[in-house]
């Protein structure tokens, strides 16, 4: 029991430094100087592309990205120690440590291709902003709606490519052999009319000289493929943010309750200590007047 009570301060005093070195790692102003060294480290990593700035500063470039690579290994293993199990729980926190790890490995021999890698520091921004991990996480909650969209447009897509090779590449020209005579190339001529890549000119205009009546074969499939599916993509993606955004305001809102409910438990647990306090020197003031 006695080495319990001796035991017990400790263990508080290392929660404690633990709490605080969270509270670091997660404070603004320690992202803020983590985001400013990631924006610092691409800028050296594209000045580092050109062979004059190489050959006349090349030295002190790379000397400012081994140091800024030591601060980004300090700050993993310093979220780590802050948060335990809890920070291999978050796939944010998984990536940055991939990030930070194909950064330190030897980039030489059959590993050099590693050294082009080093510029996925840039996309720690999206781990380390709030605002641009809503967007990704947006993204990826979309991507359900966002598949029956893409299989909506591979039906309009094949039955397309297969009514261009039965009509347009019927057609002698070679210019409609080109584009329509087998499947395959239809599927690559409407993926680029899909694009609007050169689509007038070198697609549609052949076509309708050939056959009149194909601007009513092109004018709803691009419509349908390049404008109606597009907005879809956009609203489905703005659909999922927003559901993400109302979800974290729920869970913040759930929160600020939760901690309200419990400074109002302390405040009345306070309330009562006290009133026992005084009803106790009620008592003792009246055994002294008796």
């Amino acid at each position: 029991m006695l080495d319990l009570q001796r035991g017990l301060p400790g263990l508080t005093d290392r929660i404690k430094n633990r709490d605080a070195l969270e509270a670091l790692v997660d404070s603004a102003p320690f992202q803020q100087v983590i985001m400013a060294l990631i924006v610092v480290n691409a800028a050296i990593l594209g000045l580092m592309t050109s062979e004059t700035v190489r050959g006349s500063i090349g030295g002190l470039l790379s000397f400012v990205d081994d140091l800024i690579l030591i601060v980004f290994v300090l700050e993993i293993a310093l979220r780590i120690a802050a948060k335990r199990g809890r920070f291999f729980q978050s796939g944010w926190s998984w990536f940055d440590l991939l990030v930070v790890a194909v950064s330190i490995m030897p980039a030489t021999g059959n590993l050099s291709v590693l050294r082009s890698l080093r510029v996925l520091r840039l996309l720690r921004l999206v781990s380390v902003s709030k605002r641009m991990r809503r967007v990704v996480e947006g993204f990826f909650a979309a991507i359900p709606g966002m598949a029956t969209v893409l299989g909506v447009l591979g039906i309009v897509y094949y039955t397309s490519a297969v009514i261009a090779t039965n009509t347009f590449g019927a057609s002698a020209d070679p210019g409609m052999q080109e584009m329509f005579g087998t499947l395959g190339r239809s599927f690559f001529t409407l993926f680029q009319l899909m694009t609007l890549e050169d689509w007038a000119d070198g697609i549609v205009k052949p076509t309708v000289d050939l056959f009149p009546w194909a601007l009513l074969f092109f004018i709803p499939y691009i419509f349908v493929t390049s404008f109606a599916v597009l907005n879809l993509f956009i609203g489905i993606i703005v659909d999922a943010m927003q559901e993400d955004r109302e979800e974290a305001m729920e869970q913040y809102h759930e929160a600020e309750e939760t901690a309200q409910q419990d400074r109002f438990d302390q405040m009345m647990s306070e309330i009562r200590a006290l009133r026992s306090k005084v009803t106790e020197l009620n008592e003792s003031l009246d055994r002294r007047l008796r």
